[in-house]
């Protein structure tokens, strides 16, 4: 067309910035959609441990909180309760995946979960200009609790002071994060009698996003999501799983072992109105990044039925 400018040629550094911005125009639709909206993140596995990584997920949560997004986190603490166990040679045994807890072994857990853990990634957080407010489950009575004594299928267990979640009271949590902080959970619980209780910190996580009605609940782990076997002998990631495609993957094999409880915990939250969960892999730089704001995303997102999702 007459009188029309040529455009510039560009490359090297100039179309690196551009693919940059292009990356965040891409995560614009995305941003505009969660602006406002609660996201819990359970934080455990290597993500913990290995510290470029712990760098990364506490730049992706300070993002999101920056962003207008209102991330909770929810963290573990085996490695560090174990070696605390050792220092002070105490022997540790599970029972049905859960740490059996006697007394002694509570103080420490609570010891270690609360006044190490914890206090660590909140401080974390804050050097990345954050406003952290680490918390655990007797504060306020956030975390209700009572003494677990039934397995999944019903039968009797001793797991001594391991507790299961009787209610959340979000109040706490609703006035931290609707604010300008990010709450920062220990999966320590507290029964009518004032017992401190040790929660497995998935089950936290999942209990708390269905009591603040989250829209996303993130599960980091060590692994890349739900995987199927190709003909050539590679797994490829599914992406996204519904009832029937969870029931399919359990009865064709694809859902085993340790996968099981982690989709169906999953599962549980969006049955019981949680939008969306995702299992994506902490071992990935950035992972909670790229899993809320690509197209594709990195992990498995878990829905209560495909045709829903927009």
């Amino acid at each position: 067309m007459a009188g029309q400018k040529e455009m510039p040629v560009v490359s090297g550094e100039m179309q690196e910035k551009i693919d940059k911005a292009t990356i965040l125009i891409e995560a614009l639709p995305y941003i505009r959609k969660l602006r406002g909206q609660t996201i819990v993140i359970k934080y455990g596995g290597n993500a913990m441990v290995n510290e470029e990584l712990k760098q990364s997920v506490m730049d992706d949560i300070t993002l999101l909180k920056y962003i207008g997004i209102n991330p909770i986190l929810v963290h573990g603490g085996g490695p560090d309760i174990n070696n605390m166990l050792k220092e002070v040679n105490v022997e540790s045994h599970f029972v049905n995946g859960l740490r059996y807890t006697d007394e002694k072994t509570m103080g420490i857990a609570q010891m270690v979960l609360i006044g190490k853990t914890n206090k660590e990634i909140v401080s974390a957080l804050n050097l990345k200009g954050a406003k952290a407010v680490g918390i655990c489950g007797i504060d306020g009575n956030l975390i209700e609790a009572e003494k677990l004594t039934k397995d999944s299928e019903g039968n009797d267990l001793d797991v001594g002071y391991v507790g299961k979640i009787t209610k959340i009271n979000t109040h706490v949590l609703e006035m931290l994060a609707n604010d300008e902080y990010i709450p920062v959970i220990a999966p320590i619980g507290v029964g009518k009698d004032g017992q401190s209780y040790n929660i497995n910190a998935d089950t936290v996580a999942a209990e708390v996003a269905v009591a603040l009605k989250a829209s996303k609940l993130i599960t980091l782990t060590d692994v890349r999501g739900v995987l199927k076997d190709n003909e050539d002998g590679t797994k490829s990631l599914i992406g996204q799983l519904d009832i029937p495609s969870i029931q399919e993957c359990k009865r064709d094999g694809i859902i085993t072992g340790g996968m099981i409880p982690k989709v169906e915990g999953c599962l549980d939250t969006v049955i019981r109105g949680v939008r969306r969960a995702h299992i994506i892999d902490g071992r990935i730089p950035h992972s909670i990044i790229l899993e809320m704001f690509t197209k594709k995303g990195i992990g498995t997102m878990i829905v209560k039925d495909k045709n829903e999702i927009k």
